[in-house]
């Protein structure tokens, strides 16, 4: 989706998203992010930690995401966040940025969340930013899969597939949740 790699998202995800999402988070050395698109948020992250792996599914993204930050910190998989090809207990954290409601259903939804908590380690935090139903957006979304989880499920939905600690708060984009891998 265009607008997804258009500057006035990549002004939101750095000036508005990621300053509140990651505020007082320390994501430790080894982080892994699913669905960075563009690599916005990426270009934040990867200043956050020693070491950054991206998973995107998107072939395009992926290949121009790999090229554009080779040498750096930053390794990019084209794969799919609901079966990641990485071992358990890896990760010191892991992040995912308004890209869960670009997932076509719950249950794919949580499958890459319960991934996410299968590969951090025990006590490695989850950061998450995303949309929350509106019409406006809705429409936006018309040719785009557009499935956002309400913010009062993310809680339960979080701790069915193995995170405790859940913390959700409302922003002015949607929701904004913080937890911990058991």
């Amino acid at each position: 989706m265009k607008a997804c790699a258009s500057d006035h998202w990549r002004h939101a995800v750095v000036y508005d998203i990621l300053p509140l999402a990651l505020d007082g988070v320390d994501l430790g050395d080894d982080v892994i992010e699913i669905g960075p698109g563009p690599g916005f948020t990426t270009d934040v992250l990867m200043q956050r930690t020693t070491r950054l792996t991206a998973i995107e599914i998107d072939q395009g993204l992926a290949g121009s995401l790999a090229e554009r930050l080779a040498g750096t910190n930053v390794t990019v998989f084209l794969g799919d966040a609901t079966a990641l090809d990485l071992p358990a207990d890896r990760f010191t954290g892991a992040a995912c940025f308004h890209m869960l409601h670009h997932v076509g259903s719950a249950a794919e939804q949580d499958r890459a969340m319960a991934e996410l908590a299968r590969v951090l380690r025990p006590g490695g935090v989850f950061v998450a930013a995303d949309a929350v139903y509106d019409e406006g957006t809705a429409a936006f979304h018309a040719d785009d899969t557009y499935n956002p989880i309400p913010m009062e499920d993310v809680v339960s939905r979080l701790e069915a597939v193995g995170f405790t600690d859940v913390a959700v708060r409302p922003y002015a984009y949607g929701w904004l949740c913080t937890a911990r891998a058991r």
